[in-house]
C-alpha cells in the first residue's frame, strides 16, 4: 500500500519529537544536575493551558512493578464505570501506546494533532533556552490527550527515578512506590536508599502515599521524606498486607478494608505485591470519594496486565514473552517459571536472552538461566544497545556452568532454534529486555496472533 499524506504527517510528528532526545546539550545532562527540568515541564503545561489541572490522577513511581501495579489500578476504574487514560513507557510498537484510554492507544491522527498543540510552544522556548525535552513533550501530550478526551481518570507512571522526572510536574489525589531494587544506578544512586530517595521525590504536601517497598533500608527513606514532605503515608507490612487464602490472596489492612478472594492475573508473589499496592491505592482513592466499589477493585486486579509480561502464547511450543531486564525483576520470573511453562518438562525448556549492554547481564541469567535445558542468546535489532550475544553467552556459562549454550545473530533465528529444541511439549521463554520484549513478540505474534484477552 502507498503511504498517505497522513503517514507522511505521522512520521514527520515523531521524527521531530525524537529531535528532542537530550535536546538541551550535546551531551546529556546529568542526572543530578537537572534541577531546571521540572521548571521546563511546568512552563510547557502552563503555556498548553495546564491540561493536568483538569484530571483526576494517580502517579506511580517504583524500580519494578509500576507498570503491572498502574495496569490494575486502571482496569478497577474502568471496571467501576470510569473512563481511564494511562501514560506509560517505554512502549513497545507505536508511540501511541503510551497514551491508552480504557487499553486503547491513541489514534495516529490524534498523535499528530497533540505534536502539533505542543510544537510551537517548544520552539518558542527553545528561543529563550533549552527548551523541552523528548519525555517533556510525550508528559504534556499525554496530559492534553487525557484532558481533551474527558477522562474520569488518569494514572502517571514515573518514566525514571521520580523526583526530577518530567511528569513530577503533576499534583495526584495518591502517588505510590511499588519497590526499589539496584536499576539505573549510574542516574539514580549506587545504593537502594539512595533510589528509595529519588523515587520518594514524587510525594507532596498533603497527598497521601503509599509504599509497596520491602528492603528495610529504602523503607526507611521513604518514611524519611513522607515525614519532612509532610504526606500521610500507607505501608506495606505495616498498614496493609496482602497474603495467600484458599488458593487466592487476602488483601487486609486496620486502615484500609479487607478484600477477598484476590486473583492478580499473572502469577507469582511479585503479582501479588504489585496488587497489594493497587489495592491500598484503590482504598485510598475511594476513601477521597473516589466510586470505586470494592467488587470493581477485586476485578480489576484480575484482569490488569500488560503485553510482555508473563505473557504465554500457546502452541508447540509453548511460549512466554517477558521483559525481565534487571535482577529483581528476572528473580520475578524465575519464581513463576513452573507455572508459566505448565506441563513442559525441564528437559524441553529453552530460554532465549538480549540483553542491553548497560545491565549487568549475570544478574539477569543466573535466577533464570539453570532452570532450563538450553540458552539462547541473540541480540536486538532495533536499538544499538544491545550486548554481543557471545558476552551474554560468557555471562551464561558463568552463572550455569552445566547448561548448553547457543548463539543466534538474529531473535528470528533464535527463535527458530528454541522451537526446534523445545519441539513439542516444550516451551520457549523470551526474556532480557523490553527491547527484546518487542522484537521477540513481534515474531510470535506473526506467527500465532495475539493471546486471548
Amino acid at each position: 500500500m502507498e503511504p498517505t499524506p497522513y503517514d507522511d504527517a505521522r512520521r514527520d510528528a515523531i521524527a521531530w519529537l525524537m529531535g528532542r532526545v537530550n535536546y538541551e546539550r550535546t551531551q546529556p545532562i546529568p542526572y543530578a544536575e537537572q534541577s531546571l527540568k521540572l521548571d521546563r515541564v511546568r512552563e510547557l503545561l502552563r503555556r498548553l493551558g495546564d491540561p493536568q489541572d483538569r484530571l483526576r490522577l494517580v502517579h506511580i513511581a517504583g524500580t519494578k512493578g509500576k507498570g503491572s501495579t498502574a495496569a490494575m489500578i486502571a482496569a478497577a476504574c474502568q471496571e467501576a464505570g470510569m473512563a481511564t487514560g494511562v501514560y506509560s513507557s517505554p512502549h513497545l510498537e507505536r508511540l501511541e501506546e503510551r497514551f491508552a484510554i480504557d487499553g486503547a492507544p491513541c489514534s495516529a491522527d490524534e498523535l499528530v494533532a497533540l505534536v502539533d498543540a505542543v510544537r510551537p510552544i517548544a520552539e518558542a522556548m527553545d528561543t529563550r533556552d533549552a527548551g523541552p525535552t523528548y519525555f517533556d513533550l510525550t508528559t504534556a501530550m499525554a496530559l492534553e490527550h487525557f484532558a481533551r478526551r474527558g477522562v474520569d481518570a488518569a494514572v502517571v507512571e514515573v518514566g525514571l527515578g521520580g523526583r526530577l522526572d518530567s511528569t513530577n510536574a503533576i499534583r495526584p489525589d495518591v502517588a505510590a512506590v511499588t519497590s526499589i531494587s539496584l536499576d539505573h544506578t549510574r542516574q539514580l544512586g549506587a545504593t537502594r536508599a539512595a533510589i528509595a530517595a529519588e523515587k520518594a521525590g514524587i510525594f507532596k504536601p498533603g497527598v497521601p502515599a503509599v509504599s509497596g517497598v520491602a528492603d528495610d533500608e529504602a523503607g526507611a527513606v521513604i518514611r524519611r521524606v513522607a515525614a519532612e514532605v509532610g504526606c500521610p503515608l500507607y505501608e506495606r507490612g505495616r498498614d496493609f498486607e496482602i497474603a495467600p487464602a484458599g488458593g487466592a490472596w487476602r488483601f487486609q489492612s486496620h486502615r484500609l478494608g479487607t478484600i477477598d478472594q484476590v486473583r492478580p492475573a499473572l502469577p507469582g508473589a511479585a503479582q501479588a505485591a504489585n496488587a497489594a499496592v493497587a489495592l491500598a491505592v484503590l482504598a485510598v482513592l475511594a476513601q477521597r470519594g473516589w466510586p470505586l466499589p470494592a467488587d470493581a477493585r477485586r476485578r480489576g486486579v484480575g484482569r490488569g496486565k500488560l503485553p510482555a509480561r508473563m505473557e504465554r502464547f500457546a502452541g508447540e511450543p509453548l511460549v512466554v514473552v517477558d521483559g525481565a531486564h534487571n535482577d529483581a525483576s528476572a528473580q520475578a520470573l524465575a519464581e513463576v517459571i513452573d507455572q508459566l511453562c505448565g506441563e513442559a518438562p525441564r528437559e524441553r525448556r529453552v530460554l532465549v536472552v538480549a540483553i542491553s549492554s548497560d545491565k549487568d547481564s549475570g544478574a539477569i541469567l543466573e535466577p533464570l538461566a539453570r532452570r532450563f535445558a538450553q540458552v539462547v542468546c541473540t541480540r536486538f535489532l532495533e536499538n544499538p544497545r544491545a550486548a554481543p550475544p557471545e558476552q551474554l553467552a560468557e555471562a551464561s556459562r558463568g552463572v550455569a556452568p552445566g547448561t548448553p549454550v547457543a548463539l543466534a545473530a538474529t531473535p528470528e533465528e533464535a527463535y527458530r532454534l528454541a522451537c526446534a529444541t523445545a519441539g513439542e511439549r516444550g516451551a520457549v521463554v523470551f526474556a532480557g529486555s523490553l527491547l527484546f520484549a518487542a522484537e521477540a513478540r513481534r515474531l510470535v505474534v506473526a506467527e500465532r496472533g495475539e493471546p486471548p484477552a
